[in-house]
């Protein structure tokens, strides 16, 4: 149990922090060693990709349900609206990383996985994060986003397909440049997360329902729960921080990681 309780609380606690999920999963896979196949992976990461995905549809309850009303909005023919238009750019941002991520799950190339890429993706996105949040006093909200700044945000987040870029992290960063603030930069990027997380999710989880493996489905449902919990908390946390504070200390740990990653690799220890 102690991999599986190890591995949500990695994804619980990095899925929305710019720091990588997928980067830090990787790391979890490689100390145990006991997940070699992309298979395994997606079985189990399903599962805390599902606990994550809940806790943010709770927290953002209010905007979810603002969502819904947008799109009964639309279904009457009123497009022009915050919360319709707040639905077309969620969309629009989702399908660059939809498209990406479907050619990757059918080509499934093996040097994604590989731990210098995580590596150089950690140390290169954190310092322009820094950059980002550093250049100017964004302060941009919701309301002001149009559909081209929606649209560089969505093709900025294609790079989170890579271990290491942070999905959370290179959206955040791509709205920073753009002018927003922290906390709205923060807040359009967990919207996105729904689409992201539930993509992913529903790719894995047709894989875990194939493989008919009733252990593994409830190894799923513990990881679930776990993630669910660490998830709902590093939310509250970060947007908390974000209200007062900036992106440097997410920057300075993955610059810290990435140059630690380097020197272990090259020593020989992975």
């Amino acid at each position: 149990m102690l991999p599986l309780i190890i591995l949500a609380l990695t994804q619980g606690i990095t899925e929305f922090l710019p720091i990588s999920s997928s980067g830090h999963l990787i790391l979890v896979h490689q100390l145990f060693g006991d997940l070699k196949s992309w298979e395994n992976r997606l079985v189990l990461d399903v599962a805390v990709h599902i606990g994550t995905l809940l806790s943010v549809l709770v927290y953002f309850r209010k905007d979810i349900y603002k969502m819904l009303l947008g799109i009964k909005n639309i279904l009457r023919g009123d497009t022009t609206s915050q919360d319709a238009r707040l639905n077309f750019y969620i969309i629009a941002a989702s399908i660059p990383v939809i498209i990406a991520g479907l050619i990757l799950h059918l080509t499934q190339p093996s040097w994604l996985l590989l731990l210098n890429i995580v590596a150089l993706t950690t140390l290169i996105f954190g310092v322009l994060l820094w950059v980002a949040d550093r250049r100017s006093a964004a302060s941009k909200t919701l309301e002001e986003l149009t559909f081209k700044d929606a649209l560089l945000i969505g093709l900025a987040q294609m790079l989170a397909l890579i271990p290491g870029t942070s999905r959370s992290g290179i959206t955040m960063t791509a709205a920073r440049f753009l002018g927003y603030s922290r906390t709205e930069s923060a807040h359009f990027s967990l919207l996105l997360a729904i689409i992201a997380i539930a993509g992913a999710g529903t790719i894995a989880g047709l894989e875990l329902y194939q493989s008919g493996d009733m252990v593994l489905g409830l190894d799923a449902l513990i990881a679930a729960t776990i993630s669910f919990i660490a998830g709902w908390l590093s939310i509250s946390l970060m947007m908390k921080w974000l209200e007062r504070a900036s992106f440097k200390p997410f920057a300075i740990y993955r610059i810290i990681l990435g140059i630690a990653l380097l020197i272990i690799i090259n020593a020989g220890t992975f």
